[in-house]
């Protein structure tokens, strides 16, 4: 499956931004999906994910309560809602995914297909 990360951009702090991740495949509904997010010189970071069947979504603890994910299998599309932004949040964005992961969490090297990144810059 072919991963495509959009949304980035440029906003002030408080500010939100909607992120959106498209698969190219009808199956998509098949694939657990992460969301993660990396900084020059430092490893990419979980930011959130959901379990195939999108039973289960799970957040890294700076994020709880500013950014929610969810996902709409008609148009093969995931979605990262950010609201409250923080310029800690700036940051290359990737979706990844995982072909009938039953975990909304997996480390990076678990997922096995990645988007290309979108950079979301919060000023302050």
């Amino acid at each position: 499956v072919q991963l495509q990360a959009s949304g980035g951009g440029l906003v002030q702090a408080g500010g939100s931004l909607r992120l959106s991740c498209a698969a190219s495949e009808r199956t998509f509904s098949s694939y657990a999906v992460g969301w993660f997010r990396q900084t020059p010189g430092k490893e990419r970071e979980f930011v959130a994910g959901t379990s195939w069947s999108g039973g289960n979504t799970d957040y890294a603890d700076s994020v709880k309560g500013r950014f929610t994910m969810s996902r709409d299998n008609a148009k093969n599309t995931v979605y990262l809602q950010m609201n409250s932004l923080k310029p800690e949040d700036t940051a290359v964005y990737y979706c990844a995914a995982k072909y009938y992961g039953g975990s909304s969490y997996y480390p990076a090297p678990g997922y096995d297909y990645w988007g290309n990144g979108t950079l979301v810059t919060v000023s302050s």
